[in-house]
This record gives structure tokens, sequence and C-alpha cells, in this order.
């Protein structure tokens, strides 16, 4: 008889997303344990699920929970906004580990993640992927949804993906929006949803823009992959824009059959591309 699974262990920041990891896992017949990071995290929802609820300095708290509870493997996922050190106000543990990895972590949103994925293996915890909790959220390069993008809208992919490969290096953003070749917008440090909103105000008369979101060619895969769902068809389409191109076997789609449809709802493309391959 083959033991049981051990428990899941979650790092849940803000939004739906790492509620469907906890949904996929428990799914597969294997629990979960839920960290809820306070003030992003919504712990209403997770009331099902074995959990804590830790501020973002009480990373020795959280270490602790997870090995009551048997986690072994952990997922981090959901929106959070970088701290700074001088609200970090963090516990003894990772006041050392900021001794460790020192302030240059703080510098950029990978590097600070990687320092977290790096002081989590060290404890002897396994980081995973959400895509190997959740099942077909990846896409392969191709035609998703929507009507196929035209000759204008091909050049705004590969204008954005000329501009996000240029600020990658200087970790800053997965998205931005161009429409007939002005980028519109870059995302920072709001997310998506705002990149949308702040696009749609500087949209110009003319053919709709486009959304493109790629990972960062230096990224840890594991660690804040680029997502989308069925909010990011709506809010671009509320943007004006035309369309969204994602990066096939990268950006994870989230709730897929809604996602799409919800693209045909609106009359938005969507498609998945390979940015070294693209041809506009």
């Amino acid at each position: 008889m083959s033991a049981a699974p051990s428990p899941l262990g979650l790092i849940a920041g803000g939004g739906p997303f790492p509620l469907k990891i906890a949904a996929a896992a428990r799914a597969q017949g294997r629990p979960v344990f839920v960290v809820c990071v306070r003030d992003f995290c919504d712990p209403a929802p997770y009331t099902p699920y074995p959990h804590a609820i830790e501020r973002v300095g009480a990373g020795g708290a959280m270490i602790r929970h997870m090995r009551a509870a048997g986690v072994r493997e952990v997922v981090m996922a959901g929106r959070a906004k970088r701290p700074s050190l001088l609200s970090l106000m963090p516990d003894a543990w990772t006041a050392q580990a900021l001794a460790r990895i020192g302030p240059a972590a703080f510098r950029g949103d990978d590097t600070l993640l990687r320092a977290a994925a790096r002081l989590l293996e060290e404890e002897g915890f396994r980081l995973l992927a959400p895509h190997q909790v959740l099942d077909e959220v990846l896409s392969d390069p191709g035609h998703l949804a929507g009507p196929v993008p035209d000759e204008v809208a091909r050049g705004d992919i590969a204008r954005g993906i000329a501009v996000l490969r240029a600020l990658a290096p200087q970790d800053v953003g997965q998205a931005c929006v161009v429409q007939q070749g002005l980028v519109l917008g870059v995302e920072a440090i709001e997310g998506t949803d705002a990149l949308l909103a702040r696009s749609g105000e500087l949209r110009r008369e003319g053919p709709g823009g486009v959304l493109v979101k790629l990972i960062k060619p230096q990224q840890d895969r594991r660690l804040d992959p680029p997502v989308i769902g069925p909010r990011t068809a709506e809010n671009a389409a509320a943007a004006g824009l035309r369309g969204i191109a994602v990066e096939a076997r990268e950006t994870l789609i989230t709730e897929r059959a809604a996602t799409l449809a919800a693209c045909d709802a609106v009359g938005i493309f969507l498609t998945a591309i390979e940015p070294e391959n693209f041809q506009p």
C-alpha cells in the first residue's frame, strides 16, 4: 500500500490564482496547507483548507507552520507588492536570512523571489512551479481565440516583444501595451490590470492595441510566471484593445475554457507566440 502524499505547501498572495492551485491539488487527492500572506491574501476562501495567516516578514513562522503540517513541496503564487526593508519588520529567522542575502535582493522582483526560493530550499523544501500542479495551463504556439491578428496587430506584437526583451535585463515588467507601434504602457509594480486601465486612458483613434505578455528570459520559471485569465480578457476589451499575445509554453492561462470564451465573447484575439520566431 503506497504512502499518502505529503501536503502541498501553498504560500498565497492575492487574487484567485492560488486558490486554483489549492483546488487542483485537492482534486488530485493531495492535502494542502496554505500560508496566507497578510495584507495580500484574503483568507476567507481558504477556510476549507488547513491554513495560517502570516505577514511578509514572518518567514520563520511560515516555515514552522509548514514543517508542523508535514509539507515538503511548496508553490508560491498570487499577487503581492515587493516590501521595502523599512516595512518588512523581520522575525529572527528572516533577519538572519537578510543578513545572508543582503539588501541587493530588494533591487528587483526576480532577485527577491530567487532569494526567497533559495532560502526555502536551504530549509529542505522543494519548490514547484504552478504548472506542475495545475493541468493544461500552458499553451503551444498558435491562435487560441477570437479574430486572427491582422498586419497592424502583428506589428504591435513585434514591437511589444522588442520592448519587453530590451527591459528584461533591468527586471522590469512582463507585459506592455502597444497600439499602432506606440507603447501605451509597460507593466511595472502595479500589475497587468492596472496597466490595462492606464493604457485605456491613453488609447489613440484607429485600430486598437495589443497586450503582449512574456516571461523574462532570466526568470526562474517556478516564480511569478506571467498569468492571464478571464478578467484579463475583459479588462483588455474595456481598454479598447484588439487582442492579447502571450508567450507559448511560458504564460499560464487560468480557467482556460472560460478565458478563451471571454475572448470570443468580447471580440478580442488571444494568440500564443514564440518571441524568438515571431514574424510580423
